[in-house]
């Protein structure tokens, strides 16, 4: 369509030839025929080159985490040989436009996104703004190229885990974390011969009247799990530096630390949609755990305790379960006490959000209540590691800092 300055030259170009013909002024003729035709070059020009284009995206320098600038390039391909110099895309990452210059045949042109936060940006929808050199005539083609910015949470590397040096008894002592087997019961069968004895279970045997083995299968139970609870009640401070991103940085370091020992671990996330993602290897599954880290928000509706319900899913049947919430509830500590009990594993990371309310970097204390949940766990042995803003999360997650030395 016609531009502001486009409709004013053809305004004027017709008010010249009306004059030249009222004062019969020959000499306004060309000077009103040439600002038409100047309109109708324009609108044949951008007719022309405003054909079927491809938008190429790239984004420059691979993955990137949180706080990175991200650069974006983008390509034009046009389809035949009349290429324009240069014109203007326009899409929601790039505000405002970016100008494409032509290059070997090609236009091409880059933006930078300062300092993202961690998520998952969906580009819908982008367009180029194709204008005649003069500015008399514009188009703008909508560009089909659907594509999201994903930018990673800021992890770092753990050596070991504040969990792993074992927790304390009632008694003070130090006590190493135990791995329980990997193989749960399958069925009952009888037994052959040549098989131990010490497969024979006996309830069965003394039942039948014969020897009767138990059939053992791998347990398809996750040996480490980490359950990250985004629900939205908990979190404190100004986004980017929220309680819940710095649970999110806490959550994939400690999976990360898992998957790199080659442990059979797994991820679940307690939000609006509980999701579930298995990380058996780092070449393998990892970047799908990443993905689900990098896109979380928190939206969680229902408790985190619910997942740690007997049969209510992955966590209630892992072996060992790291909890990692904004929220320390009696209802969620009294599930760890449970797991305890039955000896199953159970450590805590928690993000306290007090020290985010007000987006103050004043150190204070948690609630009352939390400090309540933690004593509780710390007095059943169950290692907790507390975090506040501008912690150093290598060394709290590493160092095998334990709730009573966190919080004291």
């Amino acid at each position: 369509m016609l531009t502001d300055r486009g409709r004013f030259a053809l305004a004027l170009g017709g008010a010249t030839y009306l004059a030249g013909w009222a004062f019969g002024s020959r000499s306004l003729y060309p000077i009103a025929l040439g600002l038409v035709l100047a309109v109708v070059a324009a609108t044949l020009w951008v007719r022309l080159t405003a054909r079927p284009v491809r938008l190429k995206r790239s984004i420059i320098g691979g993955d990137h985490v949180a706080g990175d600038d991200v650069t974006v390039r983008l390509e034009l391909l046009f389809e035949g040989r009349l290429v324009p110099g240069s014109l203007e895309v326009v899409e929601r990452l790039g505000e405002p436009g970016v100008v494409l210059s032509r290059h070997e045949g090609r236009l091409i042109g880059e933006y930078v996104l300062a300092a993202v936060p961690r998520g998952r940006y969906p580009i819908e929808a982008a367009e180029a703004v194709i204008e005649d050199p003069f500015s008399l005539e514009r188009r703008e083609v909508v560009l089909d190229a659907p594509g999201a910015l994903l930018v990673h949470p800021r992890l770092v590397e753990l050596s070991g885990l504040f969990s792993e040096t074992g927790s304390r008894s009632q008694d003070g002592r130090r006590l190493l974390m135990r791995r329980p087997s990997g193989f749960d019961l399958h069925n009952v069968r009888e037994y052959e011969q040549g098989e131990s004895l010490r497969r024979v279970h006996w309830p069965s045997t003394a039942k039948r009247g014969r020897l009767m083995v138990k059939d053992l299968e791998d347990s398809p139970r996750d040996e480490a799990l980490v359950l990250l609870d985004a629900d939205a009640g908990g979190v404190a401070g100004a986004p980017p530096e929220t309680s819940f991103e710095l649970a999110v940085s806490a959550a994939g370091s400690i999976l990360r630390a898992h998957a790199g020992r080659a442990r059979r671990a797994a991820l679940v996330v307690n939000a609006a949609e509980t999701r579930y993602q298995p990380v058996h290897s780092i070449e393998a599954d990892w970047g799908l755990a990443l993905e689900l880290l990098a896109a979380v928000q928190p939206d969680g509706r229902n408790s985190v305790s619910s997942l740690l319900v007997d049969g209510a899913g992955a966590p209630s049947k892992a072996l060992e379960v790291c909890v990692v919430t904004c929220s320390l509830t009696a209802r969620l500590a009294e599930r760890l006490l449970q797991r305890a009990v039955t000896r199953r594993g159970a450590s805590v990371v928690y993000v306290d959000p007090a020290s985010f309310a007000g987006g103050s970097s004043e150190q204070k204390p948690p609630t009352l209540d939390a400090r309540a949940q933690i004593a509780r766990l710390d007095h059943a042995g169950i290692p907790v590691c507390v975090l506040r803003r501008g912690d150093d999360l290598a060394e709290k997650l590493g160092a095998g800092i334990f709730a009573g030395e966190a919080v004291g």
